[in-house]
């Protein structure tokens, strides 16, 4: 099922000709219903604190997480107090819900929990980011907040729109869904303050890269091992992402023997997904580990990634800020 759409997405399938009829049905309902907000007809919320979002316009992983993290500490860094609202994927509650560090990942979302544990900011999930918003600034006193995956979620008031971009597999075949992988169409960059590209930027977009620091064991958070500890060797690299692929290669180039498990992004684990039957190390994403800690083994481990954005990035995002401050 996954290869299909890949296939049809990012590739040349004859399926996505088919699916193009759809795909302008749903490209006229984006346009009617941005109009609808952008003239009022629908109300949007603005609140006595700028907002931040940071989204992207196709489906599946660009990198929004790592950038929301590094935001919000690099926020915190410049004496900013930010609280971050994100979507939380698959939780049934429609009330606002707030997330800590321990909060459980399989009740309020596994990217919030990461969230939550590298920035120490105040969080807050809802299906509604309004609500959300609302929940952070009732309890806290916060001068911004950042919105992870909010670029569609009109009905709040944005500032500063960042949008991240998978720079190697770009827009795919550039159809919108389901005949490709566009939540909305590329004109969108148009509109939005700042483009980022991981790994390679395209004209006018800014570079973001990925640092990874030493594997740390999921039983015991202060045991780390250096990733080129495991060269040469083999083992289970367990990944339920939206880009699998990079984090894949991340482990070759370091010259892992890679046995590869492929789970779908947000996968709620169970103790038997980690049960190959050897004493292989097994070695996922941080996003995995979140939900993996209870039934993890000593043969578990996790690479965390960090975001660096280019100085080009950092020195535009300056100037929105600057331009927010001074009205």
């Amino acid at each position: 099922h996954t290869d299909l759409v890949e296939q049809v997405w990012y590739g040349e399938h004859k399926l996505a000709y088919v699916l193009a009829p759809l795909s302008w049905l749903y490209k006229l309902i984006i346009y009617i219903r941005r109009f609808a907000y952008g003239c009022g007809l629908i109300p949007v919320r603005r609140f006595s604190v700028p907002v931040i979002v940071i989204g992207n316009i196709t489906v599946g992983g660009t990198g929004k997480t790592p950038l929301t993290i590094w935001l919000a500490n690099y926020l915190k860094n410049r004496g900013m107090k930010p609280g971050i609202v994100s979507r939380g994927y698959g939780v049934r509650s429609e009330k606002p819900q707030q997330v800590r560090p321990d909060s459980n990942p399989f009740l309020v979302g596994d990217e919030p929990v990461l969230i939550a544990r590298q920035t120490r900011c105040p969080v807050a999930i809802a299906g509604n980011r309004v609500q959300a918003v609302t929940e952070l600034l009732e309890h806290y006193d916060l001068n911004v907040i950042i919105s992870d995956d909010g670029l569609q979620h009109l009905p709040l008031y944005r500032d500063i729109e960042i949008a991240v971009i998978d720079g190697d597999r770009r827009f795919g075949n550039g159809r919108c869904l389901p005949a490709g992988p566009l939540r909305e169409p590329v004109s969108t960059l148009e509109r939005v303050d700042l483009v980022i590209a991981n790994s390679k930027a395209g004209k006018g977009e800014h570079v973001m890269e990925y640092e990874s620091g030493e594997l740390k064991s999921l039983v015991d958070p202060d045991k780390t091992m250096e990733l080129a500890g495991l060269r040469g060797q083999s083992v289970h690299a367990v990944v339920g992402i939206g880009n699998p692929a990079r984090f894949i290669s991340r482990l070759r180039r370091e010259g892992l023997q890679v046995i590869k498990h492929i789970f779908p992004d947000h996968h709620p684990y169970q103790r038997s997904d980690l049960d190959f039957g050897d004493d292989l190390p097994v070695v996922m994403t941080e996003k995995d580990a979140v939900k993996c800690e209870g039934f993890a083994t000593s043969r578990c481990w996790y690479l965390p990634v960090f975001a660096k954005p280019a100085e080009t990035f950092i020195f535009r995002l300056d100037k929105c800020l600057a331009e927010i401050n001074s009205g």
